[in-house]
């Protein structure tokens, strides 16, 4: 039977625009195309998780059952099989919503609104949540809420992984509760206060027993292995036109290779050809590949590399 994964986040509608360039301050522009998405990293990699044969559980806040953007959220995931048992609803607060500026070189800037009421939701019983459960997937933003979901999971030997997409304090409790670490570049040079990606992961390692990895985009992800060197995993190089949940992506396909059975050499690989096709593609994570497109994916990348002629 395919691995149950709990994914714990706070989803989002997403308001897509396909512009030429970002305005300037100040400025306007028209957008060549709109789309009306959902999201947030949680559920984007929750998505990647259905199509690529994982079953998925969501669990987190989302706003009052009589506003329009959780209902928007919550067809989109019944659609995608993704269980939402326990999403919890927040009276009178809102569902969070972003604008997002794509360009054509993929990259996306965004602005997102998030109720701060959101933060105090009370997630249901730890025992409920992993019943069934081989991992569990979680934004680094909820710890205020999901720690002790994931401290429980530990104690039951179920991998935690999580998603690094905000400088974290060294404080923080999903740092020592997590099995895995997936940090954007960019996120851990500022948590650690250091400019070298490779210094960055060595000093973390002095502070937390978790698997050490910095995605980096096109420049593929680094990572500690079990001796404590640095490794490398390459990115596949795509013509990327749409940026926008490629990370989270990423966490989810790494996450189900991994409660598959995979090591993280093999799960990394997974994830980074589930990435790589999903820059290909407009609409989010609503752009994840589906299993059968990765192993075609993967195929004609070996082929390609054996057929290739000699460097002289």
């Amino acid at each position: 039977m395919a691995p149950r994964i709990l994914c714990v986040g706070i989803p989002v509608r997403d308001l897509t625009f396909r512009v030429e360039t970002v305005p300037e301050r100040g400025s306007k522009a028209n957008a060549s195309h709109f789309a009306e998405i959902c999201g947030g990293n949680a559920l984007n990699a929750a998505i990647a998780i259905a199509r690529l044969g994982g079953r998925v559980s969501f669990a987190g806040p989302m706003g009052d059952a009589r506003e329009t953007s959780s209902g928007f959220i919550l067809e989109r995931m019944a659609q995608e099989g993704i269980e939402t048992t326990h999403i919890v609803r927040m009276a009178d607060l809102a569902t969070p919503v972003s604008a997002i500026m794509i360009e054509p070189s993929g990259e996306r800037t965004l602005t997102i609104y998030r109720d701060p009421g959101l933060w105090n939701v009370k997630l249901p019983d730890a025992g409920e949540l992993l019943a069934d459960c081989q991992a569990v997937l979680v934004e680094s933003r909820c710890a205020a809420f999901c720690t002790e979901v994931c401290v429980e999971a530990r104690r039951r030997g179920i991998a935690v992984v999580v998603g690094v997409d905000r400088a974290l304090a060294l404080t923080d409790g999903l740092l020592t509760t997590a099995s895995h670490l997936l940090f954007a570049s960019a996120q851990l040079q500022e948590t650690t206060g250091v400019a070298d990606d490779g210094e960055a992961l060595r000093h973390l390692s002095r502070l937390t027993p978790a698997f050490l990895a910095a995605t980096r985009g096109p420049r593929g992800t680094i990572w500690l292995n079990e001796t404590g060197e640095l490794d490398e995993t390459p990115a596949f190089p795509v013509e990327a036109i749409d940026t926008l949940g490629a990370g989270d992506v990423f966490h989810g396909a790494f996450t189900l290779h991994l409660s598959e059975g995979g090591d993280v050499r093999e799960a990394l690989r997974f994830a980074a050809a589930a990435a790589a096709l999903k820059c290909t593609r407009h609409g989010g994570g609503l752009a994840a590949p589906q299993r059968l497109e990765i192993e075609e994916f993967l195929r004609g990348y070996r082929e390609l590399t054996l057929n290739a002629p000699p460097r002289l």
